[in-house]
């Protein structure tokens, strides 16, 4: 029988890591857990499954990921985050690829978050569809920290499972700006360095056009007040983005 190996990066995640080893429980062969030397119990948690706990320095998203893959022994990979976990359809779906066989190199789902206690079904949160299991050596992690996507090394036809990927994003409000401030440093600094520019015009566009396509072409109005409360934060992460990326620009004198 194929071998999947199941690989999660953690910092600091002990209110989510429970739900997502026990999710994945009936359909992995070897679980794989790379620490970023957490200080809550996310260890001692992670320790009570029959889960491999590496601890390993944070280099970037895509760069423990990538080193998450590296330790796998698997044929086949599922690479997840602590906050993510399988619903049961999805979970039947891998178990019917390990009765039947693999029929493909790569295999997505799609995502479906949950936000304040709400599942969003629309402000472009919606399918999310994500490549995340894959043949090892296939395919590595890619794209611009903390936006990072799985990237096959050849081209190769992806199966779409049924089932979604249940993604347990933000508790409060207060932790999603605490989050948008957390990766527009990064987005910033990845974009800065690639020479991406920004001035006032830029922001004020990009966060006005950023709410509109949210809340307006992507229907967040259908989520109610969850999906206004998205959008506008969505569009405030887009301006706090560009701002910094102004912030580089002039302490560069560029």
């Amino acid at each position: 029988m194929t071998k999947i190996s199941v690989a999660i990066i953690t910092f600091n995640e002990e209110k989510n890591i429970e739900r997502c080893l026990r999710s994945v429980q009936e359909i992995a062969d070897e679980i794989v857990v790379v620490d970023s030397f957490s200080k809550d119990k996310t260890e001692e948690i992670c320790k009570a499954f029959p889960a491999k706990f590496i601890p390993h320095a944070f280099e970037g998203h895509i760069q423990q990921k990538n080193y998450a893959i590296s330790q796998c022994s698997g044929d086949y990979v599922l690479s997840l985050d602590a906050d993510e976990a399988l619903s049961e359809e999805l979970k039947s779906s891998i178990k019917k690829l390990q009765r039947e066989g693999f029929q493909s190199h790569s295999y997505k789902f799609n995502r479906l978050s949950s936000y304040c206690g709400h599942w969003v079904k629309h402000c472009g949160w919606y399918p999310d569809t994500k490549v995340r299991l894959i043949k090892k050596g296939t395919a590595k992690w890619g794209g611009v920290n903390p936006h990072d996507e799985l990237q096959a090394a050849e081209p190769s036809k992806t199966i779409h499972l049924k089932g979604d990927l249940l993604h347990y994003t933000i508790h409060s409000r207060e932790e999603h700006y605490k989050q948008v401030e957390y990766f527009t440093t990064i987005g910033a600094n990845e974009a800065f360095l690639k020479g991406k520019k920004s001035n006032w015009a830029i922001i004020f566009a990009k966060a006005a056009f950023k709410f509109f396509r949210d809340y307006i072409i992507k229907l967040g109005i259908l989520d109610g007040l969850t999906g206004f409360h998205i959008s506008r934060i969505s569009a405030y992460a887009t301006y706090r983005k560009y701002y910094k990326i102004l912030l580089l620009q002039r302490n560069s004198g560029k």
